[in-house]
């Protein structure tokens, strides 16, 4: 099983190449697409959203591609790293430093294999594509991985307290695992609290609170109304906990 995780949106032209590139190498490959709006560019909010959205994955031996690259073509190396049984191939920028901090157990290789042909700006569909499949069909080429001792880039993989997505019904997703906050305490965002409630139907129509969401991140929602535009929740803002 394949998971992508991508900033690479749902318009372009660019999650098609990916999948096309991972049927070629594993045409009977299972491909999910766990999410392709990651904000753009924004490494940390990816780091934070790919160490949730794996939890979920029940599967050893997955293999999750996540694809944040903002500087792609330049130094940074490429890199496989195997965190608790689940492999996640991806760039050495910090997109997988999350995971690999979280982890137990884990082992990490640079990519050391090129294509024949290799672009310059999309290295998800040439370099990361071929070798997600090779994992996920339980191969290795000879010579196509060096095993290293650590991640170049190494984000903090503490609970972020600020919003790291924003879907499309207004909710905000923070970088909070569930169960660091207590459930007295409120959010501070523009010097308004927000209470916790356990879901929307649990305050009256028109409230703002705070919750624990499916994939076990503290989000910030409105019951019946958009709670991203009623408090100018963007993707970056840092937040507070009030007890």
């Amino acid at each position: 099983m394949i998971y992508l995780i991508t900033d690479f949106g749902s318009q372009d032209i660019y999650t098609g190449q990916l999948r096309a590139v991972l049927l070629r190498h594993f045409p009977s490959a299972a491909i999910i697409d766990l999410l392709h709006a990651v904000p753009d560019q924004d490494v940390l909010a990816g780091a934070h959203l790919l160490a949730a959205l794996s939890c979920s994955i029940p599967e050893q031996d997955a293999v999750l591609l996540a694809v944040v690259d903002p500087g792609v073509g330049g130094p940074r190396r490429a890199i496989v790293l195997q965190a608790d049984g689940r492999w996640y191939v991806g760039p050495d920028n910090g997109l997988l430093s999350v995971v690999r901090a979280r982890a137990r157990h884990w082992r990490i290789w640079e990519i050391v294999w090129r294509p024949p042909v290799l672009s310059a700006t999309f290295h998800g569909r040439d370099l990361f594509a071929p070798i997600a499949a090779m994992l996920a069909k339980g191969e290795w080429w000879d010579g196509a991985l060096l095993e290293v001792d650590n991640l170049d880039v190494e984000l903090a993989a503490g609970d972020l307290l600020q919003v790291v997505y924003v879907d499309h019904y207004g909710n905000a997703m923070t970088g909070i695992r569930q169960g660091v906050i207590a459930h007295g305490a409120h959010l501070g965002a523009w010097g308004r609290k927000i209470p916790y409630a356990q879901t929307f139907s649990a305050v009256p129509e028109g409230t703002m609170f705070w919750y624990e969401n499916s994939i076990g991140l503290v989000e910030i929602a409105g019951n019946g109304c958009r709670a991203a535009a009623q408090l100018d929740l963007k993707v970056g803002l840092a937040l507070q906990v009030i007890n």
